[in-house]
This record gives C-alpha cells, structure tokens and sequence, in this order.
C-alpha cells in the first residue's frame, strides 16, 4: 500500500520501523524523510538508475541514495512507501511568463501576435493583480506537472516572487525590462531598479534568485544591455532574455549593423555564464560556437517555438558542441501548457522529423535536459538536476502503475513517450513535501482556480465590449 506515513507518537514509531527495517536502535541516524522501494532515476554523471531502491533525505537535501539496505542506517518519522514507483529530480522550466496563464486561449492564429495582439493585451490588462493571479494559477499548473525550479520573466516579479516563496518552489524572476514603457515601468530605468532592490530582498533567500531579465537585444538599446551586462557581474546575478527567436528581431539586429543577435549581443558583454537565452532558434554555426565560448545556457520551447511557426532550435548541433540546454514550455500563451514532462515527446518527435533521421535526439538526452541540463545552464548543477548526496532534495515521483505507463522496459522512454503531467504524483521540494498523492499542500487549488475563472470573466467582458484595441500599428 502506498502513502505517506506518519507516526504520531514513540510506539507507533518503533512498531513502523521494527516491522519495516528491524527494531530501531541508537546506531540509527535520524531523518526527516525516507523514500523507500524506489526506482531511482538519479540523472548522475553515470546515469544510475537504481531499482527497488531508497532516498535519505535530511534539512532539505539528499544525505543517501541506493538500494534499500542503505535504510538499516537511517530511521525517520516520515516514510513514504513509493512501491516501485519512478523517483527522480524535479523538472526544470529555463523560461516561462506564469501570470500569462489568464490569457490563455486568447489570439490563436495571429501572425506577428506579440506585436499586434500581446503587447496591446498586456497594456490594458497586466497589473499587479493579475500577475498575482494568474502566476498562482501558473504555480499551480506546474506543480501539479512535476516543476520544482522555474525561470519566470514577466512584470511585478515581486509577486511573482512571494507566490512562489509560498508554494514552496525554486525560482528565477526576472524583471522585464524594454525601451518602452511597460505595465509596471515608464523606462528602462525603472526595471532595472525593480531587479536591483528585488536583488537586495532576496540576496540570502535559499529559493528565490532574482534576475535581470531584457525582453530581447532589439527591444532595448545598446546602452541598456551593456548597463545589464556590468550590473549582472556587479551583483554576481544572472540575465534572461529572448535572442534569435523571429525574423523581425533579425530585421532590426541586422539595421543595427550586426551579424546576428548572438554576436551582437557579444558587443554589449552580456555574453557570460550568467546569460540564459530562450529560443535560440536563428542561430548558425557562428553563433553556437560563440554560447559554447562564453558558456551561455539556452532554453528550448520546442512546442512553443513550432506553434507560432518561428522554425526549430538547433539543439541536436549545440549539445553537440556541449553546449548546455534545457527545456522550456513558454508562456501559456504560447505553449500552452506548463508541463515540462508534456514537452519531452514534442522534443523527441520534432527533432527526428526536421533531421529526417530516427536516431536523432535519445530519450535519455531528453530526459537530462529536462533535469540536470536546466540546472547546468542556471548554473545552479551544484544544488539541483540530479539526485546525489549533498544536492537539495527537489524530487519528483512518478505513478507507473496508471495505464499509459504499463509496461516499462526502459524508464527514459517511458518518461519521454508515455508519461503525461498527470502521473505526477508526489512532490518535495528543499525536502518538505509540495504535492501528495496530486493534492497541492500549499495552495488551495479551488480557490486559485476560482480567482482566476473571476478575472478571465472581466477580462473577457471588456474584450467582448470591444475594450480593448488588438492592434497597434
């Protein structure tokens, strides 16, 4: 039978651990969490995946991992019986907007959408209510599909910081910053100060790392990206932004003389191991050899980046060049989901199809980008991607009795072509459990839900009424 058990006083504990591992004796170290008969898929230097296995967790990280007999060492209060079910690191989103989430649906099969329908949106619509509703809605989402470390970048990222301190998660924010006034900045100005005193506020906080996060290089000046780059080294935080994703970004990069928007982007220094870009889709081999030579991270939004037409990713090319990737959904307006396990099949799919070629892009190499190739291109591979000794216990389990997981000859295929958000059963997160057995602990799901059915009703008023202009040229 599986669930969480917890002893509520020194008989029940000794009666718990003298039928499971023996009688409990003085030699045992205590723990605050034991996951027991694990299929651990550790996503370490060596793959291991270690059936019928266990994880010691204690204040928040992993302090041993392997097969069961390990547990003759440990005893805790807390033991949660997975039967055999897949034990793995929480997923990694590298770029999402999660306030976005209440427009959702919203300007389907639009060309230049962002242009003629988002930012129009957004300049009517996205206060700090709406960011705080809609990134719970987000954070609920994504809970419920396995993420435990997101990158955010969007307005108000002070909310968007304090929902997820709440919820328990890992995240980036970063601040949006444009040549144009935005919802919560009349100037560039104005949103690098936003990230700088956001900066200050979270400097020792253990989940929450702020960033600064220009939209793209050709919406912001030359003069602000390099103010980026020297106050990104200055206080030793990253940088996000959207680089080589659409023709007309190409267009105006090229109108200021560069080459491309990676080497244009190398003359304003923001090239650097801070730098995480998202999409990476208009790259040659140029620009790959460029991220490879000042170790950028890129985000892949492989669902994303196909629905809007915008073209594929030459990821196959830039792993290659052992460049580090991870995997992204976008935001919900994109995508349109949240799910970071519902994009591995597109990836897998995708890629095979634009390379014609079936051996292309390995489930495992899916898998890792999702977990340990996220937190490489964070640069945050030291504390999250992987389960090892000393790592922080971000972990996911996933159900592999339900239908679409029966059978599994191959646990990395199974997690790339059957799994769905919905096997996602339990979730830790800094050791304390988020989810179990799919109820989100530290949200109430009903009333995120109803706050955001509340405004997507007065949003959907005033578009109705014709209040809202959809296109601004």
């Amino acid at each position: 039978m599986r669930k969480l058990q917890f002893t509520v006083s020194g008989l029940l504990l000794c009666l718990s651990f003298g039928q499971v591992y023996g009688q409990s004796d003085a030699g045992r170290q205590e723990a605050d969490l034991i996951l027991d008969h694990a299929t651990v898929v550790t996503m370490d230097e060596a793959y291991r995946v270690i059936e019928n296995g266990a994880v010691v967790i204690s204040d928040g990280l992993i302090v041993d991992i392997g097969q069961r007999d390990i547990l003759e060492r440990y005893e805790a209060t807390n033991v949660l019986d997975v039967s055999g079910d897949i034990v793995m690191p929480g997923f990694v989103n590298t770029h999402t907007h999660l306030a976005m989430s209440v427009f959702r649906t919203l300007g389907e099969d639009i060309a230049d959408r962002l242009h003629r329908y988002l930012f129009p949106l957004e300049a009517q619509f996205a206060d700090l209510e709406m960011v705080r509703i809609g990134t719970r809605l987000g954070v609920l989402e994504s809970i419920k599909g396995g993420t435990t470390t997101l990158v955010d970048m969007y307005y108000f990222e002070g909310a968007v910081a304090e929902v997820l301190d709440k919820a328990g998660l890992r995240g980036v924010v970063g601040e949006t910053i444009m040549t144009f006034k935005t919802p919560d900045a009349d100037k560039p100005s104005d949103a690098i100060q936003r990230t700088i005193d956001l900066i200050h506020q979270y400097k020792d906080h253990p989940r929450i790392f702020p960033a600064f996060a220009p939209h793209g290089p050709y919406t912001n000046s030359t003069e602000t990206l390099r103010e980026i780059a020297a106050l990104s080294e200055k206080y030793d935080t990253r940088v996000t932004s959207h680089v080589a994703e659409s023709v007309r970004e190409s267009e105006e990069i090229a109108a200021r003389g560069a080459r491309s928007s990676v080497a244009y982007l190398e003359t304003t220094g923001l090239l650097s191991s801070r730098l995480l870009i998202a999409h990476a889709i208009l790259v040659d081999d140029a620009d790959i050899a460029l991220l490879k030579k000042y170790d950028v991270g890129v985000g892949h939004c492989v669902s994303a980046n196909t629905k809007s037409a915008k073209g594929v990713a030459p990821v196959p090319a830039m792993l290659a060049r052992g460049i580090n990737v991870g995997l992204c959904t976008d935001g919900p307006m994109s995508g349109n989901g949240l799910s970071v396990l519902d994009e591995l099949p597109q990836v897998g799919k995708i890629h095979k199809l634009n390379l014609a070629d079936r051996e292309a892009m390995p489930v495992r190499d899916i898998v890792a980008m999702a977990t340990i190739g996220g937190a490489r291109a964070l640069g945050m591979e030291d504390r999250i991607g992987s389960l090892e000794v000393g790592k922080q216990a971000d972990i996911i389990i996933i159900d592999t009795t339900a239908p679409n997981m029966t059978p599994i000859f191959d646990y990395y295929a199974a997690l790339v072509y059957s799994a769905l958000a919905t096997n996602v059963k339990h979730m830790i997160v800094a050791g304390s459990v988020i989810m179990k057995d799919r109820q989100v602990l530290t949200m109430d799901e009903a009333d995120v839900i109803q706050e955001a059915q509340d405004l997507s009703a007065r949003i959907a008023k005033r578009l109705y009424n014709g209040g809202v202009r959809m296109d601004n040229n």
